[in-house]
């Protein structure tokens, strides 16, 4: 049995300052956007945040930027949040991006308990320096390290109080892998089932990677409305 909270509060209440969180989500799609209300409310600093994106200026980890809340962003893609260029303009946030699949990889790594991999991605260009490179078959490969977190915040659309966790669609992109790298995993559920309700090859993340598990409805925003004119 996974430890479940009764709020999401208390959820997030052992997370500290400094401490480095792995956030699952792709774009708006699939993240924990209760806990990260919750992790706003605490007021907790410095904090070094691992995930594809972050977020818009005022949902998901927008509020976070926005709080001044994060320290350093190391994600692939930061396109949809005007707080974030200006922070990043203006010196107030360090930042790491990297090429999306190297992310998913080097994050995947770390829950495998792989420490590092070669990739031909980002040969040639900044990505690469001060890495180490080795060619293979007369290609060249940077060296890049797995990456794990003191915490992974996750959401899933059903999940069972052994923490076995089903993700909806593109909610599957990141969060599995988060779920397996992180020391702690948080999941935010949709619903939460008796143990036996989900069927073994329906299982996407194995309840061994969760510690703790929290219900909750989630407001579900779309990050851009495209309207077809009639």
């Amino acid at each position: 049995m996974k430890q479940i909270h009764s709020s999401f509060q208390d959820a997030v209440k052992n997370i500290q300052d400094g401490s480095t969180l792995m956030v699952g989500g792709f774009g708006l799609v699939g993240i924990p956007e209760n806990l990260l209300l919750a992790l706003v409310e605490t007021g907790v600093k410095d904090l070094t945040i691992i995930s594809n994106n972050c977020g818009v200026d005022d949902w998901g980890l927008g509020l976070l930027l926005k709080n001044k809340q994060i320290k350093k962003m190391v994600g692939s893609y930061v396109g949809e949040n005007k707080e974030f260029e200006r922070q990043v303009l203006a010196g107030e946030i360090e930042i790491e991006l990297i090429p999306q699949g190297t992310l998913a990889e080097r994050i995947r790594a770390g829950g495998a308990g792989i420490p590092a991999f070669y990739t031909p991605a980002g040969v040639g260009t900044s990505i690469a320096e001060s890495k180490e490179i080795k060619e293979f078959d007369g290609k060249e490969y940077l060296l890049e390290t797995a990456l794990t977190a003191d915490y992974s915040l996750i959401r899933a659309i059903k999940g069972d109080k052994m923490g076995n966790l089903v993700y909806n669609k593109t909610a599957r992109n990141f969060n599995p892998m988060i779920a397996a790298a992180g020391k702690i995993t948080i999941a935010e559920v949709e619903e939460l089932v008796e143990i036996g309700q989900i069927e073994s090859d329906q299982i996407h993340t194995p309840g061994v990677y969760v510690q703790n598990i929290i219900v909750g409805h989630q407001e579900k925003r779309i990050e851009r409305k495209t309207i077809k004119q009639i």
